[in-house]
């Protein structure tokens, strides 16, 4: 910690970022190497490396047009023995909507590692994530065949189709296969679009940005304000007002009791599969700890170092060879087994399907019916109707947040239940210290069923405080905006009939747009 040392990142003592720029990638790369790397064949004069103090790294690149509001995110494999770097591993994967999985064609269906990776991060990127499709891509495809190239692909899909724990959380439709040959691609000559998939992969990159849809959320809050104002100068509205509000607190009233009824029915057929999950999990849970304390392809003497790492790293094993394991998710499984497919059903993670089986989605207002009703307050319907709109986006995005929370609940109790449980383990030392960590870890579970019930009541509790939630915020929200929409007091308001047909026709537009990509 003395300062001579830091004279090149004083940033790192005081947790800033550090910011390195140049004009060519090489030049950049020169730069921070010793950020990132523990050794390199580059740059033999760099002596000191900073790499353990660098948390994070982030590289921006000039415009262009298939990374506009897209990141791409360089993690390995299989998360970090650093526990820390791990931990910002399984947020990282979390946050992905796409996850693209790299490996060599010629090992592509066989590449164990690969669909150990996909296996072991399957919950984080599904249930307990927000990843809507998983690209496998086969790269050097230089001198393969068509009919070759075919094949490959096939016994990728074929692969995946095996895999049912991945298939708990993606369906076939979330998974798709790609070939490509980047030393094809620069050459530039005779690509076969439908081989080299490189374009492809870009056009999804460009596909992947939300630009248009902050576009479309920005016009229709200004048709809403601009409708909102232009209305309020109406004195017609005087004398429908009081039949309007009417009309729309019966309907809220209506939609509330629909919403509560449909989120409270999930509760119960969620409470009904956990249930199962706590009946079955004494005999469940034997038959998967005993498979993860004594594995049948590893002796006594090579398991001894493993199982004490894992001890002292809060459950989760990591082989120099072989699958990670997680001890705190494998108990946990026995919950999350019972209701994987639901959770899915429930939770999408393409927002098309709907949150709640499509409750959400399907409040409305009727404010469509309502303007044909009452013509004379159709600006002040129009400005609730993008105010509904808004409210659901909001609803969605807090409904995302909150089911990762909600599914990583039940391990997340287990793994507190267990810490005293590895702590204790881990301090064994000498002769029969392998032993003494298994017998600690299976009296301590058998002693401890209870928390798998703990675990259940964990998830019911964030699951009825996410209905208060939703609930609470389609009430709150629309209230204030039938409120607002109709206040009648006499004011000075500007005329923006102008601005307001301007921006209704970039909203019709943007919403044709819309129709015509679904």
């Amino acid at each position: 910690m003395d300062n001579k040392y830091f004279r090149d990142i004083p940033e790192f003592r005081m947790s800033k970022i550090k910011i390195l720029e140049s004009d060519s990638a090489e030049g950049l790369s020169e730069e921070f190497v010793r950020y990132t790397r523990s050794e390199s064949n580059e740059t033999e004069e760099v002596k000191r490396w900073y790499w353990p103090l660098v948390k994070c790294v982030t590289v921006k690149v000039p415009d262009n047009d298939f990374l506009d509001h897209v990141t791409l995110v360089d993690l390995p494999g299989n998360g970090d023995t650093n526990t820390s770097r791990d931990q910002m591993w399984k947020e990282f994967v979390a946050s992905c909507s796409t996850v693209w999985i790299v490996t060599a064609m010629n090992r592509a269906a066989s590449e164990k590692e690969a669909w150990e990776i996909l296996e072991d991060a399957s919950s984080l990127l599904g249930n307990g994530g927000e990843c809507q499709q998983i690209h496998f891509i086969c790269t050097k495809l230089d001198h393969e065949k068509p009919d070759d190239i075919n094949k490959v692909k096939n016994a990728v899909m074929k692969e995946f189709k095996k895999q049912n724990q991945i298939k708990d959380h993606f369906s076939e439709d979330c998974f798709k296969v790609f070939t490509v040959s980047s030393k094809e691609f620069l050459k530039g000559e005779n690509v076969n679009p439908d081989h080299n998939e490189i374009l492809k992969l870009k056009e999804i990159l460009k596909n992947l940005n939300d630009a248009h849809s902050e576009t479309s959320n920005y016009v229709s809050g200004a048709y809403g304000i601009l409708s909102l104002i232009q209305g309020a100068k109406s004195r017609e509205v005087l004398e429908q007002t009081n039949d309007v509000r009417a009309d729309l607190e019966g309907n809220l009233s209506i939609q509330l009791n629909q919403v509560k009824k449909a989120i409270e029915d999930i509760i119960k057929a969620f409470e009904q599969g956990l249930r199962e999950g706590v009946e079955k999990s004494p005999n469940l849970c034997e038959r998967k700890l005993k498979s993860f304390l004594y594995p049948s392809k590893m002796s006594g003497g090579a398991f001894h170092q493993t199982l004490k790492f894992a001890v002292g790293n809060g459950g989760i094993q990591k082989p120099n060879k072989g699958k990670r394991k997680d001890l705190n998710m494998i108990l946990a499984s026995c919950l999350t087994e019972r209701i994987d497919e639901k959770f899915r059903d429930t939770f999408p993670n393409d927002l098309k399907c709907g949150n709640f089986n499509g409750a959400i989605d399907a409040f409305s207002l009727s404010t469509d019916s309502l303007i044909e009703k009452y013509k004379n307050v159709k600006l002040q319907l129009t400005f609730l109707q993008t105010e509904e709109k808004k409210m659901k986006t909001k609803l969605n995005k807090i409904i995302l947040t909150q089911k990762k929370l909600i599914y990583n609940s039940l391990t997340d109790t287990i793994r507190n239940n267990m810490k005293g449980c590895y702590k204790e383990a881990a301090a064994f030392k000498g002769t029969g210290t392998l032993k003494n960590m298994r017998d600690t870890i299976e009296r301590h579970v058998e002693s401890k069923m209870d928390m798998f019930e703990e675990a259940k009541n964990a998830m019911l509790k964030q699951l009825n405080d996410l209905k208060e939630t939703v609930l609470r915020t389609l009430e709150k929200t629309m209230k204030e905006s039938i409120e607002h929409s109709l206040k009648t007091e006499a004011c000075s308001l500007p005329d923006v009939l102008e601005y307001l047909e301007m921006v209704k026709k970039h909203y019709d537009e943007l919403n044709g747009g819309q129709d015509e990509k679904k």
